[in-house]
């Protein structure tokens, strides 16, 4: 679904990414774990076409970016940790807006489908700007699931919630891989994503420096391993 291929991005004479590799089948749910700087955001615009790579191959579904940007925007969803949503519409108005954007048939089908799935069909007609962080970033879920994307794009998208919060994404998410969509998800939390991910990776110095099945591994084997790739 994903396929990354001797990646480079550099920032003026600071290189980020250097020959970064990666392959991620259909159907996985891949945590990019990694230290501050190790690129992982950088990775995840350059998958979102929001940036370009200095050199390399980035295909989705069968696209290859830059050059397919426009194919490869219908089939990804993605949510940062910033919610961006219109505060002074509400939850529907802001789904609407965004159906719209994608050109989608059966709009209000779409709306009310995706404000089930993010437990907000009670809360669709109240303004965003009286909504939780939490409950904000759950809409920006269900934005992104509006035209039924097969990759979601997760950036860091617990940062700023509440353990209440930050529980409840855990089980949106679950429930979001579970209806077998390819997602990847940047983090900082190695236990969170141990416990949703069905692969993690870590970044550092600019390429993928381990790969680790969290299902195989215990707690304190996969933190000392960490702490191994990012520190050794």
């Amino acid at each position: 679904m994903i396929e990354v291929r001797k990646l480079v991005k550099s920032f003026g004479l600071k290189p980020v990414l250097r020959g970064l590799e990666l392959l991620v089948e259909p159907g996985e749910f891949l945590a990019l774990l990694g230290p501050n700087g190790a690129g992982k955001t950088t990775l995840l615009r350059i998958l979102s076409s929001l940036a370009r790579p200095n050199a390399g191959l980035v295909r989705i579904a069968g696209h290859t970016l830059p050059g397919e940007a426009a194919a490869v925007r219908g089939k990804l969803g993605v949510v940062s940790h910033l919610p961006l949503l219109y505060g002074d519409l509400t939850a529907e108005e802001n789904l609407r807006f965004y159906s719209r954007m994608y050109d989608l048939e059966g709009v209000e089908r779409r709306v009310a489908e995706a404000l089930e799935l993010v437990g907000l069909r009670q809360r669709r007609r109240d303004l965003v700007r009286e909504f939780s962080r939490g409950m904000q970033q759950r809409l920006a879920i269900g934005r992104a699931m509006l035209h039924d994307p097969e990759v979601l794009l997760f950036d860091e998208p617990y940062t700023g919630l509440d353990q209440e919060a930050a529980q409840m994404l855990d089980g949106l998410l679950r429930q979001v891989a579970g209806r077998g969509r390819t997602v990847v998800m940047t983090s900082h939390d190695l236990l969170r994503s141990a416990s949703l991910a069905t692969r993690l990776d870590i970044l550092s110095r600019g390429v993928i420096a381990r790969s680790l099945d969290p299902g195989s591994m215990q707690p304190g084997e996969l933190a000392a391993l960490y702490q191994q790739v990012t520190h050794g």
